[in-house]
C-alpha cells in the first residue's frame, strides 16, 4: 500500500489559529496596557509601560461563542489594503505577460543561466534584500511569486527554491533593514535613538544571513535538480498555470513596456522616500503600468479588461488567506487577551544579566510575532516595553532595536499568522507543512547567528 503523504491545507491551519485564538480568550486573563499618541506622530498610539492592569469583571469582554465568525468580516476589513493590492497588481501582472514582455525577460535570463542556478539564486537573495533593507518591501513581492515559480520550473528547479528565492531575503531584508520606514524606524523612534543610525553594521550583518541563506537554498536546488523526487513538493501538480509560453522574444514593443515598468516601481521607490506613499500610490502606479503597457502591446480595450480580470481572479485563494490570517489578531484583540499574552512574556526578562536579557528580548519578539505578525503594529506594542526594559538590565538601545527586528523579520519567514507568507505560498501552491520543513531548518541557523551578532551589537553600541 501506498504511503500517503500528510499536507495541512492553509486555510484550515489559519481557521484553526482563529478558532484558538478564540478559546484562550475564554482562559487567558483579561488585560490591557494604557495607550497614549506619540509626541511627534499624534495620529500613532503606543503601549505605557508600566500601565498593564487586568481587567475587572465589569470590564471584560465574553466573545460569544460565534464571534470568530463575525470577526472574519472585520480581518477582511482591517487586511482590504492588502487584499486589493494583491487583486489590483495580479491583474496588471497577467496583462504584462499578455504581452510577453515580463516572459520574455525572465525566458531570456533561463536561457543564459540555466545551467548556473547559483547566479540566479544569489541575484535574487541581493535584489529582494535589498528592497526589503531600505522601503520594507514585502507586500510588493507577492504577485511575483508565479513568475518566479515559472522560472524555477524551467530551470528544472521547483516551487520550494522559488519561495526561497523570494521569501528568505524578505525576511532577511526586513530582519538587518537599516532604513525600511514601516519597521526599523518606528522602533528607532519610540527608543528614541537616532533614526537610521547602526545601518552599516546592520548592512554588515545582512550579508552574514544571505550567505547562510545561499548555502541552504543553493544545496537544496542541487539535489532537486539531480534527482526530482527529491522535491518537497514532488506530489504536486504544476502543470497548469506555470506553463512557459511559445514565444518569447525580445521585441521592441516587450522592450517598452519592460521600460515602463522599470521606471514605475522606480517611481514608486522615490515616492516612498520623497512623499510617504504607500500601498495606493503602489497600487495606483500599477494601473498606470498596465494601462500603458496595452497601449504599447497593441491589446484591445476588451482583451485588456478579460485579461486583467482573469488576473484578478487567480488572485482570489491568496487574497482570501490574507483576510482569514489577519482575522487571527481580530480575535486575540477583541478577546482583551493580547496585552496580556505580550506583558506575560515580556516580565521574563526582569533580573536577568544583559547579555541573557538580549537574547530573551529575541525570544520575545519572536513569539510576539506569531501573534502580531504586522512589523509596524509589532514595533508600537512591544517596543514601548522593551526599550525601559533594555534601560533597566544595561542593554543598549540599539540592540533592543536589532532584537525587535530579527524577531520580526526572520519570523516573517514562516509564521502562519503572516498573511503574506499564506497567501505567497497559495499562490506558488506550495503545502505549508513543504515550507516548514524547507525553511524551519533555515530558520534555527539564522537565529543562532543572530544571538551571536546581539552580543556582538552589544560590545559595538554598548562603547559608542
Amino acid at each position: 500500500m501506498t504511503k500517503r503523504n500528510w499536507t495541512l491545507d492553509s486555510l484550515v491551519l489559519i481557521f484553526s489559529f482563529i478558532v484558538l485564538a478564540q478559546l484562550l480568550s475564554y482562559v487567558v486573563p483579561h488585560g490591557q496596557f494604557e495607550r497614549a499618541a506619540l509626541p511627534d506622530q499624534p495620529d500613532r498610539v503606543a503601549v505605557v509601560p508600566g500601565t498593564y492592569e487586568a481587567l475587572g469583571p465589569g470590564e471584560r469582554e465574553v466573545l460569544p461563542p460565534w464571534h470568530f465568525l463575525l470577526a472574519i468580516s472585520d480581518g477582511f476589513s482591517s487586511a482590504q489594503a492588502i487584499i486589493f493590492l494583491i487583486f489590483l497588481v495580479g491583474g496588471v501582472i497577467a496583462v504584462l505577460r499578455q504581452t510577453g514582455a515580463i516572459d520574455a525577460a525572465l525566458h531570456g535570463a533561463v536561457e543564459r543561466l540555466g545551467r548556473s542556478p547559483w547566479i540566479l539564486i544569489g541575484g535574487c537573495l541581493l535584489l529582494f534584500s535589498a528592497g526589503s533593507y531600505t522601503i520594507g518591501m514585502g507586500e510588493e513581492y507577492v504577485p511575483l511569486v508565479p513568475i518566479i515559480v515559472t522560472m524555477s520550473l524551467a530551470m528544472r528547479l521547483d516551487a520550494v527554491v522559488a519561495m526561497g528565492m523570494v521569501w528568505i531575503p524578505y525576511g532577511i531584508g526586513w530582519a538587518c533593514a537599516g532604513i525600511n520606514p514601516f519597521g526599523v524606524l518606528i522602533a528607532q523612534d519610540i527608543a528614541q535613538v537616532p533614526l537610521t543610525s547602526g545601518w552599516a553594521l546592520k548592512l554588515l550583518m545582512m550579508f552574514g544571513f544571505l550567505a547562510v541563506a545561499f548555502h541552504h537554498i543553493y544545496r537544496y536546488a542541487k539535489a532537486v535538480k539531480a534527482d526530482p523526487s527529491k522535491s518537497l513538493v514532488a506530489d504536486v501538480d504544476y502543470s497548469t498555470g506555470f506553463e512557459p509560453p511559445a514565444d518569447v522574444r525580445m521585441t521592441l514593443p516587450r522592450l517598452l513596456t519592460l521600460i515602463v515598468f522599470v521606471a514605475g516601481l522606480a517611481g514608486f521607490v522615490y515616492g516612498v522616500k520623497a512623499y510617504g506613499w504607500y500601498i495606493p500610490e503602489l497600487n495606483a502606479i500599477f494601473l498606470g503600468i498596465g494601462l500603458v503597457s496595452a497601449i504599447i502591446a497593441g491589446l484591445s480595450a476588451s482583451e485588456t479588461s478579460r485579461t486583467f480580470l482573469e488576473g484578478a481572479a487567480a488572485m482570489t485563494p491568496a487574497a482570501l488567506l490574507v483576510g482569514f490570517a489577519r482575522t487571527i489578531e481580530t480575535v486575540l484583540s477583541d478577546g482583551q487577551i493580547i496585552d496580556t499574552i505580550v506583558h506575560s512574556i515580556a516580565g521574563l526578562l526582569e533580573g536577568l544579566p544583559a547579555e541573557a536579557s538580549a537574547l530573551g528580548m529575541l525570544v520575545v519578539q519572536s513569539i510576539c510575532n506569531l501573534f502580531i505578525p504586522s512589523g509596524s503594529g509589532q514595533a508600537f506594542v512591544t517596543m514601548p516595553i522593551m526599550s525601559p526594559l533594555a534601560t533597566l538590565t544595561d542593554v543598549p538601545q540599539q540592540t533592543a532595536v536589532l532584537a525587535y527586528q530579527f524577531g520580526d523579520g526572520f519570523s516573517n519567514m514562516l509564521v502562519p499568522t503572516s498573511a503574506l507568507v499564506m497567501g505567497a505560498l497559495a499562490l506558488g501552491k506550495v503545502p505549508y507543512a513543504a515550507w516548514f520543513r524547507f525553511a524551519g531548518p533555515l530558520l534555527l541557523k539564522l537565529l543562532a547567528l543572530s544571538a551571536v551578532f546581539l552580543i556582538v551589537s552589544m560590545q559595538v553600541w554598548g562603547s559608542s
